[in-house]
């Protein structure tokens, strides 16, 4: 694999954002029906405030929950889901990357910190992709196949 290709190349680019001040329930919408783990948060300007992972969804929506029936914590995390802004809840401490970093940055900072997920950025901080240790494996095998054909 050629870890000096640029993030730009192998990032996602078509990436599906909410907005800070959107509900939970817009999260757990998504979620249920898209094939994804993070969503990006951005305000009105594509300027990139945050990251909601599944996870983080995944614990809210249990730590609410861990004591009632079944049929009392779906109720009790609708009515939450409504309550809560997306800006309430998402993780602001955010590492980025540039889309001219290049692979081997992103390699670094998968290994040092066990995140799943980068948001790319440009200088101004507006969202431009997201990269994700399946971008970098899928961008390994592509080049693997072109490379021994």
């Amino acid at each position: 694999m050629k870890t000096n290709e640029l993030l730009g190349n192998v990032m996602t680019r078509s990436v599906k954002t909410v907005d800070p001040k959107d509900t939970l329930e817009r999260v757990h919408t998504i979620f249920k029906e898209e094939d994804f783990h993070h969503l990006p948060v951005v305000e009105a300007d594509g300027t990139l405030v945050g990251l909601i992972s599944k996870t983080d969804y995944y614990q809210l929506q249990d730590s609410f929950t861990i004591f009632r029936k079944a049929a009392d914590a779906e109720t009790q995390n609708k009515r939450l889901f409504r309550s809560l802004l997306i800006e309430e809840v998402m993780t602001v401490k955010l590492a980025v990357l540039k889309p001219e970093d290049t692979v081997a940055n992103a390699l670094g900072y998968f290994q040092e910190n066990r995140f799943r997920a980068i948001p790319i950025v440009s200088s101004d901080q507006r969202l431009l992709g997201i990269v994700t240790p399946l971008d970098l494996l899928n961008f390994a095998f592509n080049e693997e196949t072109i490379v021994n054909s």
